[in-house]
């Protein structure tokens, strides 16, 4: 990660940010081997104390060094979460493989037989129906909790790679799992972008087969530079917007990143003006998405308020009167309910750690 810059920078945030579930996660595995998370946690400027914080969140740049921090590590793309390593490599490899394919169905069905050549990874397959395809990971890993987080990785993964090669979103129709629902379930609403079941006999995505017969359109020079984030980037990049919650946060984002001073967020019925519903279709949809208009504000503004003080140097003065809050003390207020610490607690953390230099 950057270190901050000298200048206050001009913050733009439309990704929601990450809950610490899934930061102990992606740990697990390297704290399992005996390293310490300290380090990587320091790494991504993440503060050591935040993973125990059930209400803590970290933003997707922040996840995305950890990750990496945690693959060198462990030399393991499965963050040794797999009954066995998978070597620095093997997803540059499989990702070679599927190419050239002529259709995404071709491709994917060249992937799962890729890492079905390796033991100890999430055992991938692909369904197809009369209308509907299932990518599924069929195995035990989904029993212990690292387990599951390598099964969602390995799905979120699939479905932004096949997306990426065909140079179009594809719009999942459902997620499902084989087991309960986790306290953070509405986290997975916002990772697959799609209705999402729990409790279910698989642990799987599903989409119209339409989409198997799709052409690639990337190359190998395209593969080359997204090679260069993957497979990390792929965890943290969002590119629905299918949704009415992701339209509404969209929107929201949007004003945030207007040059004003304080920020306005536009009321429900003006959002629904622009999305060409009425205020009470727009309030009927999002709360069939679980959610409302007060509490996607209130996400986008604690996003945008963690962004901020995760990498930059923006006075909380500043950042409070960007964000729309009347007063500081009522975003302190607001940053305590959001995280259950102080913004000055949650932006006081040591600077990554200097690499030892090592011999050639």
């Amino acid at each position: 990660m950057p270190e901050p810059a000298l200048v206050t920078p001009r913050f733009t945030t439309g990704e929601p940010t990450i809950d610490a579930h899934f930061v102990r996660a992606a740990l697990a595995g390297a704290v399992r081997l005996g390293h310490d998370p300290v380090p990587l946690l320091q790494t991504a400027r993440i503060p050591p104390l935040l993973p125990g914080d059930d209400r803590a969140r970290v933003t997707p740049e922040q996840f995305t060094a950890l990750v990496r921090a945690v693959r060198r590590t462990t030399r393991d793309e499965f963050l040794a979460l797999g009954t066995a390593p998978s070597r620095p490599g093997t997803f540059a490899m499989m990702c070679h493989a599927c190419v050239g394919c002529p259709d995404l169905g071709a491709a994917v069905d060249r992937a799962v037989r890729f890492y079905g050549l390796f033991p100890g990874g999430p055992a991938l397959a692909l369904e197809h129906g009369a209308d509907e395809a299932v990518f599924t990971v069929r195995n035990d890993l989904r029993r212990l909790p690292e387990g599951r987080f390598l099964a969602e990785c390995a799905l979120v993964i699939w479905h932004r790679l096949a997306s990426w090669l065909i140079g179009r979103r594809i719009a999942l129709r459902w997620a499902e799992f084989a087991y309960p629902a986790p306290p953070y379930a509405a986290e997975y609403g916002r990772m697959f972008g799609c209705p999402v079941r729990f409790g279910a006999r698989r642990t799987g995505v599903g989409l119209a087969r339409h989409w198997l017969s799709a052409p690639l359109l990337r190359d190998e020079a395209g593969l080359t530079d997204l090679l260069r984030r993957a497979p990390a980037d792929l965890l943290r990049r969002r590119d629905y917007g299918t949704t009415v919650t992701e339209q509404v946060r969209g929107a929201l984002a949007a004003a945030l990143r207007e040059d004003r001073r304080p920020a306005r967020l536009p009321e429900a019925t003006e959002t629904a003006a622009r999305l060409a519903v009425s205020p009470a279709t727009l309030r009927r949809r999002l709360a069939a998405e679980g959610t409302s208009y007060r509490r996607v504000k209130d996400q986008v503004r604690r996003d945008a308020a963690l962004s901020s003080l995760a990498v930059g140097r923006e006075p909380t003065t500043e950042l409070a009167v960007r964000l729309g809050f009347s007063e500081t003390t009522a975003f302190h207020r607001a940053f305590r309910r959001w995280t259950g610490t102080t913004p000055g607690t949650y932006r006081r953390q040591p600077p990554p750690p200097t690499p030892t230099p090592t011999s050639p």
